[in-house]
């Protein structure tokens, strides 16, 4: 598996529930942190002015985009550096790849347009 795959998987992954390896890493990474599951991001995106943003993605219809400045600026540089370092790839690598992936990984882990986080 390339470090891209590797590095996208591990958003879907994560909030998809997966509880080892990477998806494990970048939750663990989450929570140290204080961000706790989907309904975490949910709360910390509501929390920085982008809970029409969140919502598109827990909604149904077309999710909106993000920007990887958006990223960092919701879960803070020390975040980003923790799962950068983690994986091995620079801070705005993993910034670009979680704003790339995260929008459809929320949506994923919230069918029916609902958070059901069990974390």
């Amino acid at each position: 598996m390339g470090l891209f795959d590797q590095v996208s998987g591990m958003v879907s992954g994560a909030l998809g529930g997966g509880s080892g390896g990477v998806a494990g890493q970048l939750m663990g990474v989450l929570q140290q942190n204080g961000i706790s599951g989907v309904s975490g991001l949910v709360q910390q995106f509501e929390q920085n002015g982008l809970g029409a943003h969140v919502a598109s993605w827990v909604g149904s219809g077309e999710n909106l985009p993000i920007s990887a400045d958006q990223v960092q600026q919701v879960l803070g540089s020390p975040v980003i550096a923790s799962i950068a370092q983690k994986f091995g790839v620079d801070p705005q690598t993993a910034a670009q790849l979680i704003a790339q992936h995260l929008p459809a990984a929320v949506d994923q882990a919230t069918p029916g347009g609902a958070v059901a986080d069990a974390s």
